[in-house]
């Protein structure tokens, strides 16, 4: 039961990830649209999905508060402003996504918070996610940091690289799913956001490495695990080859492909830890009655659920956007 939810969460993390990181990453690059016509066209992208994809984050904190309660707790205690930070970014890019096609004079404090929002939750993702690679201070199962513990160098670096991949994933969206100015423009921005993300894994895959000699010992003895890494880097050559042949259909799998590796490399570098090297799974797991509980709502309808909604979603919606006044 415990390997059941453990396997529902890292699942929902990375539908989360790929899904809600692909509008955030067109929210930001929304902000940089030379005019008008091209915001539209890149609202119309993600009008029909954006706000089901954001459910898989609820999703994911259903999953801790219920399933692994002591990571919940801490992780609460440990990045409180940080989540605060970021649900108001979701909020404010939520509103303004609703209210800026109505606005006329004020449109343009709209669309800087569509963006804006978009930039600071990301941001704040990629720092805790930074944090949380780095350690946060733990013992006796409780967080023993402040404020302020989780905010340093490679957390506000992590920040930063996240927004890239964000960037990343929305300019292969776009791609897949728009025409003329504003898919010849995400074709341009691909290969300096891809050279961006390959930098930024490669130095948070070295200083994990680096940081804790267990990680290091850890692949060493388990050398099948470097097949992660590897079937990113092939998936990085195969979105150059699909970048080089403007072929639009895959740059945004393919990206997914590298978040998926990314993911996984991180996840079994730090295996058996949820918080490294403070709390197992085994520890932060709930009883196993609570568990099964959990199974019969969260675990057999709700998620499976989830899914077919999300996959039925995408396939009403599949195919090229065409621009509009009205991005519904």
């Amino acid at each position: 039961m415990i390997m059941f939810w453990v396997t529902l969460l890292a699942v929902s993390i990375l539908l989360y990830v790929l899904l809600d990181g692909f509008d955030l990453g067109v929210g930001m690059l929304f902000g940089v649209a030379a005019n008008e016509p091209r915001r539209y066209a890149m609202m119309s992208t993600v009008a029909p999905v954006w706000d089901g994809n954001e459910t898989w984050l609820i999703v994911t904190a259903v999953i801790l508060w219920g399933a692994f309660p002591a990571v919940y707790s801490v992780l609460m205690s440990a990045f409180y402003l940080p989540v605060l930070l970021m649900v108001s970014g979701l909020i404010l890019r939520g509103v303004a996504f609703e209210v800026r096609t109505k606005a006329e004079r004020m449109r343009w404090i709209w669309n800087l918070s569509f963006a804006g929002g978009s930039l600071l939750a990301s941001f704040m993702q990629g720092v805790m996610v930074g944090a949380l690679v780095e350690g946060v201070p733990v013992s006796g199962g409780r967080y023993l940091g402040g404020v302020l513990g989780w905010f340093s160098p490679f957390a506000i670096l992590c920040g930063v690289g996240l927004c890239v991949g964000y960037a990343l994933l929305g300019a292969c969206w776009l791609v897949r799913k728009s025409e003329n100015e504003v898919r010849d423009r995400a074709y341009r921005l691909i290969p300096y956001l891809a050279a961006a993300l390959l930098v930024f894994l490669i130095a948070v895959f070295a200083y994990a490495l680096a940081k804790d000699f267990a990680v290091m010992t850890r692949w060493l003895d388990r050398p099948l695990l470097f097949v992660f890494p590897v079937v990113g880097a092939l998936a990085a050559m195969a979105l150059a080859a699909s970048i080089y042949g403007r072929e639009d259909a895959l740059p945004f799998p393919m990206v997914a492909v590298i978040f998926v590796a990314a993911f996984c490399t991180l996840a079994i570098s730090f295996w058996p830890y949820m918080i490294p090297f403070s709390i197992t799974i085994e520890q932060a797991a709930a009883p196993h009655s609570s568990l099964a509980f959990m199974f019969w709502g969260e675990g057999l309808f709700v998620f499976p659920l989830m899914l077919i909604y999300t996959a039925v979603s995408l396939t009403v919606f599949r195919g090229k956007t065409s621009s509009s006044a009205d991005p519904y």
